[in-house]
């Protein structure tokens, strides 16, 4: 036992000799290694954007391009009409790219249905006809041959897309396989893998020379960086759009596929090996979207292009057509047409200048990760933190340059951002160790403050204490008040007994400032029973129209909740029950927001003309027997968030304009259902009729209204407006009605 305690005893004076701080940045490198062999999401997207920033500061020459896009575009659909077009318009076209003497053509369309112009299905179609017409129509040829025997004289390559759905499951009898060998084993472990192929109809796919697969999937942002030269799909390794293309062309019968046991290497065509990532993707080194490559489909159908033009070329037949939706983010373009990237994949490898990573890239990343931050860890106690500052800078300036190098000229892809975040890490870790009593003491000031404002204004305050002066910045803001309807009753029924009445306010207030707070809101005052707060202040919210409707929401559902245990209380205890009824009006507009009162005593307020609209808005709950109401700026910022309705057009007290409110009456669930959408269509019919002034239409259309109503949400709004509109019948508005009713009390 005593040997046990004196060997602890070792091992504890070891640690210490070695230093706390040392073991927990050895941990720390331990576990940002361990995270970058998982390589989730953000590490991967991290080190995708520093590779996009390499492309961005020397994007590949634009060249003489050896593919020609032959462009579906606005024009050639404005000559020929909408896509998709008869197949014998589509013939023509392929027939006259051939006839220019095009080294093959590439179709970035699917056929994947038949032309329902043609002869047989026009007869079919029209049960009127006669006899003679019917019989002439199905003599003629159809539509869908006359195009096989053009694609069939022709070098064409038909595209083909993938299906997310493993359900369907098309006849693929009719698609005739691509060639491929391995070298290295069997590639299909390694491929992208999709359940189920998109292919075209078969009298197309037989009469093709090749077929290649238009997928391009996109990295976890949304861009494209990469594309898939050779895909699993159905069980069968099939080669990209791009790679067919170019087989076609080159007359050759198959492809090669290299591997190894960490994955795919390359692709090999024509004596060309393309290097590929161990999922057979090829980098692309993208240049900025150029219209060289493009002409227009209606020119070559026309004739206005010179006879040679396509001579030699690879032509791919697509859209940039913004209604077609085949438009694509890569590093360079925020939407580029899928036809040009693969255009520029072709040009990537038909001029050698694609980019590459190879496997043990990573390994070698992780390696030198490793090796300098060991050395930060074993140096920063002996050196200080400015010399292992400054030796840190030269290093990553050395790590940036090499990387650098490797794109420009060898174009490989060698990442630095994990190894600067992981070494900054732990040269962080080390350098602030010593200052965590001083952290911790200014965290028991914040904490101590943090009892009297809102946390984010304590940060804010921490961080800039010049903001502790009189004055404020105009800023737009969403400004919340509430107000319990019939507070004066409820006050009196404590006349013996104040302290209830105190009891009862915390006990309502704490769960509404709770919502506030958990939505990033502000507070900014209790009035008695009622509430003032506000968002986007101190610090920016992006969504603060948004987090003031949801903590309106919740501020309801609590009050709902407190209401249940005060029924069941006062059912217990034989008392009155007098229920908490609240009200929330919510703004949003231009607010001057900063430190407001005097040289002695002030607090962080806002002002202006918007927060005293959301006052008149929650005044409003009253008489339009609605629990929230919220105005057009803000309803415009949450419209499809939240489920809201407009309810009328006011002049509130103090307001010379009118403005548009809307009842706040749910959340997204609620937006999105059937019965809301149905709720939602006849409102707006019945308010239609209720601003043009047709008053009996309105009336009619509100009955309509209620029984669409399911869930009682404006019975009482509803109550409301009849009596109004009926009013309105009786004694029509004096003037011109413009459907702005003018409010009579705030």
């Amino acid at each position: 036992m005593l040997g046990t305690i004196h060997s602890l005893s070792f091992i504890w004076k070891l640690v210490l000799s070695f230093g706390v701080a040392r073991l927990l940045a050895v941990g720390l490198l331990s576990f940002l290694i361990f995270v970058r062999v998982l390589d989730p999401g953000p590490v991967e997207l991290l080190r995708l954007k520093v590779f996009d920033f390499y492309q961005q500061l020397k994007p590949r020459l634009s060249i003489e391009s050896p593919v020609v896009i032959v462009d579906i575009d606005e024009a050639s659909l404005t000559e020929y009409g909408q896509w998709p077009w008869p197949r014998t318009l589509v013939a023509d076209l392929v027939s006259k790219i051939s006839a220019s003497g095009s080294a093959a053509i590439g179709m970035d369309v699917i056929f994947a249905e038949h032309d329902r112009t043609s002869p047989a299905h026009v007869a079919e179609r029209y049960v009127k006809l006669s006899p003679s017409a019917r019989a002439e129509l199905n003599g003629a040829p159809d539509h869908d041959e006359l195009m096989a025997d053009v694609i069939a004289r022709s070098r064409v390559v038909l595209g083909e897309s993938t299906l997310i759905d493993a359900e369907v499951t098309p006849d693929l009898s009719e698609v005739p396989p691509t060639s491929y060998a391995s070298l290295g084993g069997d590639p299909s472990p390694f491929l992208l893998s999709f359940p189920s192929l998109l292919p075209n109809i078969p009298v197309l796919e037989k009469a093709a020379a090749g077929r290649g697969m238009l997928t391009i999937k996109p990295d976890i942002d949304g861009i494209i960086r990469r594309i898939p030269l050779v895909m699993l799909v159905s069980e069968r390794v099939m080669p990209a759009l791009a790679l067919d293309l170019l087989r076609v062309a080159s007359g050759k019968n198959g492809i090669l596929i290299k591997l190894d046991q960490s994955g795919i290497t390359s692709i090999v065509l024509s004596g060309i090996d393309i290097p590929t990532d161990r999922h057979a993707r090829l980098w692309i080194y993208f240049s900025p979207h150029d219209s060289e490559r493009y002409i227009s489909a209606k020119d070559i159908m026309s004739g206005r292009i010179d006879q040679n033009y396509l001579a030699g070329k690879l032509a791919l037949v697509g859209t940039s057509a913004s209604g077609l939706f085949d438009n694509h983010a890569t590093p360079l373009e925020a939407a580029m047409p899928g036809v040009e990237i693969h255009a520029q994949a072709i040009e990537n490898i038909l001029t050698g200048s694609f980019l590459h990573q190879p496997y043990f890239i990573a390994g070698s990343e992780i390696l030198a990760t490793i090796v300098v931050s060991l050395a930060i860890i074993i140096l920063m106690p002996v050196l200080g933190p400015l010399m292992v500052l400054g030796l840190g800078a030269f290093v990553s300036s050395s790590a940036v340059a090499a990387s650098w190098y490797m794109f420009d000229v060898e174009r490989i892809l060698v990442d630095v951002s994990f190894p600067f975040v992981t070494t900054f890490s732990v040269f962080l870790l080390l350098a602030f160790f010593n200052y965590y009593r001083d952290a911790q003491q200014k965290q028991q000031v914040r904490d101590a403050f943090s009892q009297y404002l809102s946390p984010a204004l304590v940060e804010e305050l921490a961080d800039n204490p010049e903001r502790l002066t009189l004055g404020g910045q105009s800023k737009e803001l969403s400004v919340l008040f509430s107000d319990v309807r019939g507070f004066t009753t409820i006050s009196e029924s404590f006349s013996v007994d104040p302290q209830g009445l105190t009891r009862l306010m915390n006990r309502f207030l704490t769960p509404l400032s709770n919502a506030i707070i958990d939505e990033k809101g502000t507070i900014d005052k209790y009035m008695g029973d009622a509430v003032m707060a506000f968002w986007n202040a101190p610090l920016d919210d992006l969504e603060h129209a948004e987090h003031a409707c949801a903590a309106g929401l919740e501020m309801l559902e609590q009050t709902r909740l407190l209401n249940i245990e005060m029924r069941e209380q006062a059912e217990r205890n034989n008392e009155i029950y007098r229920p908490l009824i609240v009200g929330v009006g919510i703004n949003t507009g231009e607010c001057v927001v900063g430190n407001m009162g005097s040289e002695i005593r002030f607090d962080y307020s806002a002002l202006g003309d918007a927060v005293n609209l959301a006052s008149r808005l929650e005044g409003q709950t009253k008489d339009y027997g609605v629990r929230a109401i919220i105005g057009s700026n803000t309803a415009d910022q949450v419209s499809g968030r939240f489920a809201i309705l407009d309810i009328d057009i006011i002049r509130v007290k103090g307001k010379e304009e009118p403005v548009k409110i809307f009842a706040l009456l749910g959340d997204h669930d609620l937006a999105i259902s059937d019965a809301f959408i149905q709720l939602i269509k006849s409102h707006h019919v019945m308010l239609e009729h209720y601003r043009t002034g047709n008053f009996s239409c309105a009336l009619r259309n509100l009955q309509i209204c209620r029984k669409v109503d399911e869930l009682q949400l404006l019975a009482d709004y509803y109550d409301m407006l009849q009596v109004r509109i009926e009013g309105f019948v009786e004694n029509p508005p004096m003037g011109e009605w413009n459907g702005v009713f003018i409010a009579l009390r705030k």
